[in-house]
């Protein structure tokens, strides 16, 4: 990737034939999960079976995209590119309403106030043309 201004100079996700179907998704602003067709498990992150039963009958469904913070860490240094220039920034497990964590940014929120439990809602920050990362802000 080159230095041109504007252009996202962190790493991007590798979309995967698994993981392909998710990244889809938030290109349309839908936080997807995994369910198992046989044992009804949800799932984060996408796999080939379900990590409860091991079968292979995995359907996609749409989330709410509210949780609230597990639990989070804040960055205030870095000398990583695209990194750096976003300090503070945090990082935080999200449990979804539907049971599942997930790892994400915290957003529109001064790290200082980010709390664990506090209600949280996906947003999408579109980097790429195919790529949108869902990110978490408070719920309003």
């Amino acid at each position: 990737m080159s230095e041109k201004s504007g252009e996202y100079k962190k790493p991007l996700p590798e979309i995967t034939t698994e993981s392909r179907p998710f990244w889809e998704g938030t290109t349309r602003h839908e936080l997807l999960l995994q369910r198992c067709r046989r044992c009804g498990t949800l799932q984060h992150y996408p796999r080939g079976i379900c990590a409860s039963c091991w079968a292979a009958e995995l359907e996609w469904v749409k989330s709410s995209g509210r949780g609230r913070v597990y639990t989070y860490t804040a960055t205030h240094r870095s000398q990583a590119r695209g990194f750096k220039d976003e300090l503070p920034y945090v990082l935080a497990y999200i449990e979804l309403e539907e049971g599942v964590q997930m790892l994400a940014n915290i957003v529109q929120c001064d790290p200082a106030r980010v709390a664990i439990g506090m209600a949280v809602r996906v947003v999408f920050e579109d980097v790429t043309p195919e790529i949108s990362l869902p990110k978490f802000a408070p719920a309003a």
